[in-house]
């Protein structure tokens, strides 16, 4: 119509160009859409005469210059509102488009000029795009070569660059670059600035400007010489990086110029082949006629995989990855063995696969690739290796791809763990031997290069140590190894980081090749690795290493400061010579530097020392010596012993030379022994420990002298201080060991330590405080801190008989607590830069100086009641007893304020002592003291290094047994603050695992086993677990929290721990028990140990039974949702499962009284498992006590309502009625009653109940049967009949299936109540064949690795019969899970797999900004369809957004819709899923429909209702014409009586049912398809 008045205006006007400058002054968005429409009509017509030519082309240059270019850059006319301005700019786009066209090359050129100008000058976003709009215009008609080049450009510079250049950078690819493709001069300037050699614009817009090119550079008929697309490997490239974009508009381009390419080529059937890319790999592209099938065919395949992988859906993708398969059969070359395509298209899939916001689709892709190897044999290829090493290790860094299958066992290696293993091992084997090294060079600097969790670097390491030995590393590879070794420190996960550490080792073990390593290079790497976590002498792995060293041990390349001065001595030997002789050769001047030496070089020269001398052991085993004489490892030890001998007689030694020698010292005590019985049948070790204990009396002197004297003055000389405290200990220890004489000596020294040290604490400061004598102060303090702690330890020393422990013990009582030290004001000019370089605070000495008070008064405390008591044996104390405690606790709160939070045990330690003291007359003192120790353990809960030792210290304080003790017998406010605080425990254990097991390992352990001797006090301290029987019960029922994130991590510590002595993390790493597990394993054992004869462990018993019932009725009485493997389900799964362990330990009377209670359990609605327990609990009780089968026979009186539900629990336990009657001796009553019970039940309506009463009725009867009981001779002919019958069910259903299974069902068929009792059955077997979740198993060896609570004696029950623990699960209930499919469809390919439709052919690649989304719809191709759907009359946006999205897919012209505005509604959009962005929607108002629908008649439109009439047609005979409008109702009124008569025809759908219409929606779909299909076949006809 518009076009019409146009032509009209034009045909009437006289002076075009003045209607021309009419229109366009001023130029508001209508004019400036009219003028562009003139001005297309214009371009569109015919020659003009030659005046009005040349007026026309003044005019359109006016117009361009003076109005469209203002305008585009924002300024004369522009519209207020955005919307308007919008509509202002793309008219005046398309006016400026058609002013060249009229105008010629002269405007181009102007217009070309002026914009590259304006690009010059910059001036923002809408400047370049003002500029970009004009060049687009211009770009077609520009003629001269160097105008053409400088466009090419400047528009190649906006496609590179980044920042805030985005939408003028979306303009050149989308508009500008195909104009200026479209000019043949232009086009090849353009292909070379998009894939030549200069800086390569970014993907996703170059693949932008490449699909709007592509008619260009992909045509159907000759090309252009040189741009063919597919020739260029840089193009394939591109194509390449587009398909595994995370942009999905990205990769869909990509693909778009994929499928083109290839139909293309395939419809040419072409001869061609893309340059090779370099190296000895196939073309990227390649295309031949008599292979022409075979292509299309892995073409295909390829495209239906990657586009199956957009869906994101992992049902769908599956069935689709074994054509993955099928894809590299294609590939390769059989004759040849070669790669037929790149592989670079695989590589494609599997990044594509790794990118995956889906992580099972990411594992699927992962495992298929590692797969490969295994399953085909691929040619070598280089693209392979960079894809092993980039992304698919990038993949491989998401810790949640490593877990367990769900069919695999706790502790089971994860699938990819041993995939990847496998992989590893066979892609190296397959790689020419000049490969592999760089390979796994590269390979292990990857695992460098950025953060990995313990998991991945875990598995990547044990994947390294399974490669087979190969010398392929050298000193760079051993450096990338110990630079791995950091990585693993990050983690907090101490066993997992030790166990990567031990795979590390193997690895260096495996692939180093010697010769090309030295050993300095290799002692490096070796102290990387942490004694406590991985290498350690008592370990396979440390006799491993020693093997590998005397295999190879004069094979290290030589290093330049080796000195070969003894050629018999071999290479290790000689190094360790060396090392030591440096080590110990320092400089002679005196206090060069006052700090003290980095310890890494004497852990280093004493791993070293033990090192070498196994290995000498180790060979000389090997040749057969019997008598070793250690000729070596006393070489290695003289040195040292000879700086110590010197250290108590020359005071000229240098201090660097004494600290080193001294720290080597400790560091070879600090030496474990071997797995031996004895220590001294380490014989490395024994002759160390004869050789140092020479010098004891020259290092006590040296440390005597130094801690007590002048010579530590410094801040940095309190390392030193340290260095010789713990050193005391273990000097000790020394002699201990080897030389008991030299007690005496240490005795002496430890008299004269305590008493200098009192006297330097004595003595009174200078005026001004000099540091030297306030460190000396520090130091006095810190020995006799010391001192205190070797006497509070185990050593096996009586220091007590000292006259100066005495000394001590007053001096300690007399002292003022949390006695600060000032800081000096006066430092001494020689130390000055000392102290300024420290980086030990003044706070953190007075800190330690506190902290050392009160280790101290410990001390004190543990030797006396009080430290009052001490000094009333001196008549001196003048205060009570009870007023010194108090006035000490009041210390210790103020203490816990001014300490840090690391340094608060010893605090804790004296307050246990001192608050069982005044519970009773200071009761709110001591709640002051819980609460501010609370408050300081709950605010470390995020802090992993210091938290747990300091909840051990709380915990021993909170839970003593004095203080348990006495607020339990005054059950006050501190009693009631206990309690609080254990159930705050608990709910920090949900978050923290591990809190709860402290806590109930120490409270279970100090109840059962005193440490005190006297029977009073074992009776005390077992009335506490009554007293606090909360906490056990809530032992009893805590069980693992599910935490997905963790749940990865679990498994894999259970992996390692599965593995034992295997991986020597296991055995250095010190257990710490916190696994969730571990708190009801505590509580068992703990309620194992309780014997049921001792009175108070009988009353506990029986309370923990009643509260555990308590627990169950609670659970059940919830309204929480109860479903399997809910918490509900788990906690009275736990419940009965602990009654179970009870139940042996209580007697007749007790279970009398609550039996009734386990028979109300019965009747709940209960999970399996819990069924299980209770009919397990029942038949136990009555085969030990048959006097309670009356109260079971009661059972079955109740109304059916209430046994509806249960009945099936109590004939389960009739099932094992022999068992019940074993110690019986009158049975046949109870078989009469038994049997009488049954059969009433064979008759019940439920056929699981029929089910269970015929078990039963099948086991009692043979138990009649085989006592001969006369009564029931009469029912023989009926019950045996009945039996027989059921034994021969056939039929239609499941009904003989059923009672198969239900006499095969492990509880009826292999499970023995009694002989099967035992904790494997409970906490294992029987949660295993109920098919419990995995987390509620606890196998037996998890109950023998906890050792805090020890078996009792001759505890029988532990071991199930073998019978039952190898059966699988399996329920008589379920229906045939198909397990067997699962695995099958695993190996077979699916014979057909969803394909989505993707029309690439009818679709725009090149993103035309200049349309609105209508336009674009308009443009899609799809105008060829002449049906019309309107919808004005339905008012639901979801029945809307339903047609929108039908009306797309089946290429309807146009939808007709009642306001536009429902395009904005979520629910419209839900259904419409963007349809609304490719289909033309046209605003009808219900009102204007009269007006349109006789407007379409006009235009030869057929108009149809879709309503039920007199005389409407049957849609299936119903032949629609070409052009057809359909019409549909509303919802509810369907079409209004005033349209009917305006159409030309009604259509209704035959319906078979009863319900009157269709939803419109769906009425809609069915015409809009019968219009489609009959148009398909008439075109299918035609042709």
């Amino acid at each position: 119509m518009e076009v019409v008045l146009a032509d009209t205006l034009l045909s009437r006007c006289g002076d075009r160009a003045a209607l021309l400058r009419a229109l366009s002054a001023p130029l508001s968005a209508e004019r400036a859409e009219a003028l562009r429409l003139l001005l297309q009509r214009l371009a569109a017509g015919g020659p003009a005469a030659a005046g009005e030519a040349e007026a026309l082309r003044r005019a359109a240059w006016e117009v361009a210059l003076e109005r469209c270019r203002p305008l585009l850059r924002g300024g004369e006319g522009a519209a207020a509102g955005s919307a308007e301005r919008l509509r202002a700019a793309r008219a005046a786009r398309g006016a400026l488009r058609h002013c060249v066209q009229l105008c010629g090359a002269p405007l181009a050129a102007r217009l070309a000029r002026d914009a590259l100008a304006e690009l010059a000058a910059g001036g923002g976003a809408a400047a370049q795009e003002a500029a970009v709009e004009a060049l687009v215009a211009a770009a077609p008609r520009l003629e001269e070569p160097e105008l053409l080049s400088r466009c090419a450009a400047a528009a190649l510079a906006l496609l590179r660059e980044e920042g805030e250049g985005e939408a003028a950078a979306a303009l050149v690819a989308g508009r500008l670059l195909p104009a200026l493709g479209a000019n043949g001069a232009a086009l090849p300037r353009v292909w070379e600035g998009l894939l030549g050699a200069g800086g390569a614009a970014r993907a996703g817009r170059a693949l932008l400007a490449l699909s709007a090119l592509a008619d260009a550079l992909l045509p159907r008929g000759p090309a252009e010489p040189g741009l063919d697309a597919r020739l260029c490997p840089r193009f394939w490239r591109l194509v390449q990086e587009g398909l595994t974009e995370r942009d999905g508009l990205c990769r869909k381009r990509a693909r778009y110029l994929l499928k083109r390419a290839l139909d293309l080529s395939g419809g040419q059937r072409a001869e061609l082949r893309c340059a090779p890319d370099g190296g000895h790999e196939p073309s990227l592209f390649w295309w031949s006629a008599e292979k022409n099938e075979q292509l299309l065919q892995f073409w295909e395949t390829y495209i239906l995989i990657m586009e199956t992988l957009e869906g994101n859906q992992i049902h769908v993708i599956k069935p689709v990855l074994p054509k993955l398969n099928s894809l590299y059969e294609l590939a390769i070359s059989g004759d040849k063995g070669c790669w037929l395509f790149h592989p670079s298209w695989h590589v494609c899939i599997y990044r594509r696969m790794f990118e995956s916001e889906n992580k099972t689709l990411t594992k699927e892709g992962i495992l298929h690739f590692l797969e490969l190897y295994e399953t085909k044999h691929l040619p070598n290829s280089f693209v392979f290796s960079e894809f092993v090493i980039g992304p698919l290790m990038d993949a491989l860094s998401e810790s949640s791809l490593y877990s367990r299958m769900p069919g695999q066992s706790i502790g089971a290696c994860p699938p990819l763990g041993m995939r990847l293993q496998k992989f590893l091992a066979t892609y190296l084997t397959l790689l020419p031997e000049e490969e592999k090294g760089s390979f796994l060079l590269k390979f292990i600097q990857k695992m460098t290069s950025r953060h990995w969790c313990a998991v991945p670097i875990l598995f990547l390491s044990m994947a390294l140590a399974s490669i087979p030995a190969c010398k392929v590393l050298g000193a760079e590879g051993l450096h990338a190894l110990r630079d791995v070794l950091q990585c693993t420190m990050i983690t907090h996960q101490i066993l997992l980081r030790g166990a990567a550490q031990c795979y590390l080792l193997q690895t260096t073990m495996h692939l180093t090749d010697v010769e090309k390593v030295s050993f300095p290079e290799v002692s490096s790497f070796l102290l990387s690795l942490r004694p406590e976590e991985s290498l350690r002498r008592d370990t396979l792995l440390w006799t491993e290493l020693c093997s590998w060293l005397q295999v190879n041990d004069k094979c290290f390349r030589k290093s330049v400061t080796s000195d070969f001065g003894r050629q018999e001595a071999s290479s290790l030997c000689q190094y360790v010579h060396s090392l030591v002789r440096e080590y110990l050769k320092t400089p002679a001047s005196e206090r060069e530097n006052c700090f003290m030496p980095d310890w890494f070089e004497a852990k280093l020269v004493s791993t070293m020392i033990l090192l070498a001398a196994d290995v000498e052991q180790m060979k000389n085993k090997c040749s057969g010596k019997s008598n070793i004489e250690w000729i070596e490892l006393e070489a290695f030890l003289n040195p040292l012993l000879d700086v110590l001998m010197k250290l108590g007689s020359n005071a000229y030694i240098p201090t660097l030379k004494a600290d080193k020698s001294l720290q080597l010292l400790l560091k070879l005590l600090q030496t474990r022994w071997l797995k031996c019985s004895n220590a001294q049948d380490d014989e490395v070790l024994f002759f160390i420990w004869k050789s140092l204990v020479t010098p004891v009396e020259s290092i006590l002197e040296f440390v005597l002298r130094l801690l007590t004297t002048n010579e530590l003055s410094t801040v940095g000389d309190l390392d030193r201080c340290d260095l010789y405290l713990a050193l005391i200990p273990e000097v000790m220890n020394l002699c201990l060991k080897v030389n008991s004489k030299k007690m005496s000596s240490i005795r002496n020294f430890l008299s004269s330590l305590i008493s200098a040290s009192i006297r330097n604490l004595q003595e009174r400061n200078s005026e001004k405080l000099k540091l030297k004598e306030q460190i000396r102060k520090v130091a006095g303090m810190a020995s006799l801190a010391a001192v205190c702690e070797i006497m509070d330890g185990e050593l096996e020393v009586h220091l007590e008989s000292l006259l100066s422990v005495d000394a001590l013990k007053k001096f300690i009582s007399f002292s003022q607590f949390n006695e600060v030290l000032k800081k000096p004001s006066y430092v001494e000019e020689k130390n000055s830069s000392c102290e300024e370089k420290t980086s030990q605070g003044w706070g953190k000495i007075v800190a330690r100086y506190v902290r050392d008070q009160w280790i101290c008064l410990r001390f004190v405390l543990n030797s006396f009641a009080t430290p009052a008591q001490g000094c009333e044996e001196t008549s001196v104390m003048s205060l009570s007893m009870a007023e010194r405690s108090k006035e000490i606790l009041q210390s210790a709160l103020e203490a816990l304020s001014i300490l840090p939070s690391d340094q608060v045990s010893p605090v804790f330690d004296c307050m246990k002592v001192l608050v069982p003291k005044l519970l009773d007359s200071s009761e709110a003192l001591c709640i002051e003291a819980f609460d501010l120790a609370w408050k300081i353990i709950s605010s470390l809960s995020n802090t992993q290094l210091i938290f747990w030792a300091n909840l051990k210290a709380f915990v021993q304080f909170i839970f003593d047994i004095e203080v348990l003790a006495v607020a339990a017998s005054a059950k006050g406010q501190a009693y009631t603050k206990i309690k609080e605080i254990i159930f705050k425990l608990i709910d920090l254990s949900t978050t923290k695992t591990g809190v709860f097991n402290v806590v109930l390992s120490h409270c279970c352990q100090s109840w059962i086993f005193s440490t005190v001797d006297e029977r009073s006090a074992l009776t005390n301290a077992f009335l506490n677990a009554g007293n606090y029987s909360e906490l056990i019960t809530e032992a009893c029922v805590f069980g693992t929290v599910f935490r997905k994130d963790q749940r990865p991590i679990q498994d894999v510590h259970a992996f390692i721990e599965n593995l034992g002595e295997k991986c020597a993390a296991n055995v250095v790493t010190e257990s710490t028990n916190r696994d969730d597990h571990f708190v009801r394993i505590c509580a068992v054992k703990f309620l194992c140990l309780l014997d049921g004869t001792n009175i108070l462990h009988k009353t506990f018993m029986e309370d923990i039974f009643i509260k555990l019932l308590d627990k169950d009725e609670l659970v059940s009485r919830s309204r929480t949702r109860y479903y399997a493997n809910s918490l509900q389900h788990r906690i009275k799964n736990r419940v009965w499962q602990t009654l179970l362990v009870l139940l042996p330990k209580l007697n007749q009377n007790f279970l009398s009284g609550t039996l009734d209670r386990v028979f109300q359990a019965g009747f709940s609605n209960n999970q399996a498992s819990v069924k299980y327990f209770i009919e397990w609990i029942v038949i136990l009780t009555l085969h030990k006590y048959p006097q309670f089968l009356d109260k079971f026979w009661d059972c079955f009186c109740y109304d059916e309502e209430k046994l509806k539900k249960s009945i099936c629990t109590f004939l389960s336990v009739l099932a094992h009625f022999d068992i019940i009657l074993q110690n019986t001796s009158e049975k046949k009553p109870a078989l009469k009653k038994a049997l009488i019970v049954v059969l009433q039940w064979c008759f019940s309506h439920n056929f699981s109940v029929r089910l269970y009463a015929l078990i039963a009725l099948k086991k009692i009867w043979a138990m009649c049967r085989m006592l001969h009981v006369e009564e029931f001779e009469a029912l023989t002919p009926v019950i045996e009949s009945s039996l027989q019958q059921v034994e021969n069910m056939h039929g239609t259903g499941n009904a003989r299936r059923n009672w198969q299974r239900i006499q095969d069902h492990f509880f009826f068929a292999t499970f023995h109540p009694v002989e099967d009792y035992s904790l494997e059955t409970i906490f294992y077997i029987l949660p295993r064949l109920s098919e419990l979740a995995e987390d509620e198993w606890i196998s037996l060896s998890r109950f023998d690795r906890f050792t805090d609570i020890p078996w009792p004696a001759a505890f029988q029950w532990r071991h199930s019969r073998t019978e039952l623990r190898e059966l699988k699960p399996s329920d008589w209930a379920q229906q045939d899970m198909g397990s067997h499919l699962a695995e099958a469809d695993s190996q077979t390919e699916w014979t057909d797999v969803q394909k989505k439709i993707i029309p690439w052919k009818n679709s725009t690649p090149s993103l035309d900004l200049e349309m609105a989304f209508q336009d674009r719809a308009a443009k899609l191709g799809k105008s060829n369809s002449r049906l019309i759907v309107v919808a004005s009359l339905i008012d639901k946006p979801t029945n809307l957004g339903g047609l929108c999205r039908t009306s797309e897919i089946f290429g309807a012209s146009a939808l007709v819709v009642g306001s536009l505005h429902y395009i904005q509604d979520k629910q419209f959009q839900h259904l419409s899923v963007s349809a609304e962005q490719w289909l033309p929607l046209v605003e009808v108002k219900p009102c204007q429909l009269v007006d349109y629908l006789q407007e379409k008649k006009t235009e030869g439109y057929t108009i149809i209702g879709v309503e039920q009439t007199a005389k409407s047609f049957d849609l299936t005979e119903y032949c629609f014409p070409e052009k057809s409008l359909l019409l549909l109702g509303n919802e509810h009124e369907g079409i209004p009586a005033n349209l009917i008569h305006h159409l030309d025809v009604c259509v209704e759908i035959p319906q078979q049912g009863i319900i009157r219409s269709l939803n419109v929606h769906v009425s809609g779909a069915l015409l809009i398809w019968e219009y489609t299909r009959q148009q398909v076949i008439k075109q299918k006809q035609q042709q």
